[in-house]
């Protein structure tokens, strides 16, 4: 789990409002100062990091090398965390900071680079993979908090970020949990209904999907069969597993919520495309978030799958429609990749529940009948 760290050196109009959303995101870690110390003190499960050495905190940081040589001296009777902020400006900077994290002095190097920000980030990241020392980057904003955390697919350890209102908070939190779980359940197979032409969406993801995951799309927001991806090789087709062959043009497909307020909202197949987020899940329900490449609409004969699932005595209806094509594939209860083509009549299938009502993807209590 990538750590975060937020900045509250300083009380702004909001202050308060910022660490309650903190803790209702259970982040945990926070630069303090000598001004605002005591508004953690006495709180068990925070960790604070401080650059004033006369603070009581775990996390002690020193900003310039005198000043480490004092911390490390008095840290033989102090026992605490030492780390170093260093503003990248040169390439000595860097060899310096990947010269400090080989000489075990530190448990983390905080980086801050104003102007470049890649090529270093890479060097440095790529030396220090090797050495116990974790690298925190500090970032100005959500969108290179998240390019920190991807360069080199490894990223770095952590970031140090200040937070100017409650929705950063949430979409920083969102950056870190990217994988989440969403219920799957049970559905029978009460009818097949043949469709001779009908327009279908492949959606091709720019992610290298697993066996046992694919989209949750369905012809109501009632409920969501899990289609698999193309990840199956065959004598006559190659294997595509960054691709979905997701049913027609009219279905919802499950996507993030924009405004994170809930794990998901539904958008129609046609309306996706290159750029755009959709939810990859697997057999277990676990969801992650993955971005769309393209998207490919072409007329091809369809299967509609009439389902079924059963709650105590209720009956709920669902439906999905997939390409008539060997290739295409639903999960079935048992966790498995099947073939539209060999689905029968009473075959159970993994499907997602829905909120049944939604109003442009995002749900509402409202008496909506689809059929």
């Amino acid at each position: 789990m990538k750590k975060i760290i937020l900045r509250f050196e300083s009380k702004q109009s909001n202050f308060k409002e910022l660490v309650q959303e903190a803790f209702n995101k259970d982040i945990l870690d926070y630069l303090v100062s000598k001004n605002t110390f005591s508004d953690f003190k006495d709180i068990e499960r925070v960790n604070l990091f401080s650059k004033d050495p006369n603070t009581s905190v775990e996390y002690i940081i020193a900003d310039n090398f005198e000043k480490l040589r004092e911390l490390v001296d008095k840290n033989k009777f102090s026992r605490r965390n030492i780390g170093f902020y260093k503003e990248l400006k040169s390439k000595d900077d860097e060899k310096a900071i990947i010269e400090l994290s080989r000489s075990k002095q530190v448990d983390f190097i905080i980086v801050s680079a104003k102007d470049w920000k890649i090529i270093p980030f890479e060097n440095i990241i790529a030396e220090m993979h090797q050495t116990d020392t974790e690298l925190i980057a500090e970032v100005d904003n959500i969108k290179e908090a998240e390019l920190m955390m991807k360069i080199l697919e490894t990223g770095v350890d952590g970031i140090l970020f200040t937070p100017k209102s409650a929705n950063d908070i949430i979409e920083l939190k969102n950056l870190i949990s990217t994988t989440f779980r969403i219920e799957l359940t049970n559905a029978k197979v009460i009818n097949i209904e043949t469709i001779p032409e009908a327009e279908r969406v492949c959606v091709d993801t720019t992610s290298l999907l697993k066996i046992g995951e694919g989209l949750l799309v369905g012809s109501t927001a009632t409920g969501f069969s899990l289609v698999h991806s193309e990840t199956f090789e065959t004598q006559f087709v190659a294997s595509r597993p960054f691709r979905v062959n997701a049913g027609d043009v009219s279905a919802y497909v499950l996507v993030p919520d924009e405004d994170h307020e809930k794990e998901y909202r539904t958008k129609y197949l046609s309306e996706l495309k290159g750029g755009d987020k959709v939810l990859a899940v697997n057999n277990k329900g676990e969801a992650r978030i993955v971005s769309v490449g393209r998207v490919k609409i072409e007329t091809r004969p369809m299967l509609r799958f009439e389902l079924e699932v059963t709650i105590g005595e209720k009956k709920i209806p669902l439906s999905c429609i997939c390409q008539n094509a060997e290739t295409i594939c639903l999960v079935g209860a048992d966790g498995n990749a099947i073939s539209v083509v060999e689905i029968k009549i009473s075959d159970e299938i993994l499907v997602h529940l829905g909120p049944g009502s939604t109003h442009f993807g995002t749900p509402i209590k409202e008496t909506i009948i689809e059929k």
